[in-house]
């Protein structure tokens, strides 16, 4: 299979309707239905089903798009990681969740700003869930990472450190004055339902807690009384003066990992591992 056969048909895959993915492509209907009637007898097999109404997939073509989505993201991140290691000066992208890691993140861009021949690192922020993603397609190359709240499956890792977690509460709450909580005194207040946040999948698990996507709009909605939410002790650094941060004894530990993918080959990522894990 061509790479370019494969961008047709996860385009037609993913639309579900030749016309929307022609547009998507921007090229005409008829040589993108030859493309896929051609890959579809080179392979012996019907990847779609076809009728007067609607395309949908057949179990081989649902295969096909899974493969074909890995395969044309690891050529887009193999393009992009290719020019960056050709760059006149060499630089490399870290992917770390809005709003954490801060005081970790300056010790460590300014330890590795002292290294000989240090590359430029840009500070990529994302929402939750979306590391994975970034260093696949090569967006980011390498990434800090929050366990068990990130997946690390697929990616290396190095620990950096384990921390306990608080819970962020309005700095008006009675439990706001205490000096320690245990995860009931947070699980019993029905006024402030445990924030949700989104899964892999871009969905939200059920339940009352507000959905929210960063910690700017998590600290907020905790501010108005609407929620609350249990992080690592370092996410509550510097909090606004409206919230309070109390720690929660018995919740797990959290790890905070450096992780990059297992084929990485650049010498940027490498430095930066070799600074970041010095004692």
């Amino acid at each position: 299979m061509e790479i370019r056969e494969l961008r047709y048909f996860v385009a037609v895959a993913e639309e579900l309707h030749f016309g929307k993915a022609a547009q998507r492509l921007e090229i005409a209907q008829p040589p993108l239905s030859r493309a896929i009637a051609q890959l579809e007898r080179r392979l012996g097999i019907a990847l779609l089903e076809r009728n007067s109404r609607r395309v949908t997939l057949t179990e081989a073509g649902g295969v096909l798009l899974a493969e074909g989505r890995a395969i044309l993201s690891a050529v887009t991140a193999a393009e992009r990681r290719t020019r960056r290691a050709a760059a006149a000066h060499p630089s490399l992208v870290l992917a770390v969740k809005s709003g954490t890691a801060g005081e970790l993140l300056s010790k460590l861009l300014d330890a590795y700003a002292a290294e000989p021949g240090a590359a430029t690192v840009e500070v990529l922020l994302c929402e939750a869930h979306e590391h994975q993603q970034l260093l696949r397609d090569g967006q980011a190359d390498v990434a800090l990472l929050h366990l068990p709240f990130d997946s690390a499956a697929g990616l290396d890792t190095e620990t950096l450190y384990t921390e306990g977690q608080v819970v962020v509460l309005p700095a008006s709450h009675p439990l706001a004055v205490r000096s320690q909580v245990r995860m009931t005194d947070v699980t019993a207040l029905p006024e402030l339902p445990i924030a949700r946040w989104p899964g892999r999948d871009g969905s939200y698990p059920a339940g009352p807690g507000a959905e929210v996507r960063n910690l700017t709009q998590l600290f907020q909605l905790i501010a108005l009384g609407r929620t609350t939410v249990i992080l690592p002790e370092s996410a509550s650094a510097d909090l606004r003066r409206d919230l309070a941060a109390v720690p929660v004894l018995d919740a797990p530990p959290v790890t905070t990992v450096i992780a990059w993918p297992p084929h990485s080959r650049l010498r940027a990522v490498a430095d930066l591992i070799r600074v970041a894990t010095r004692p």
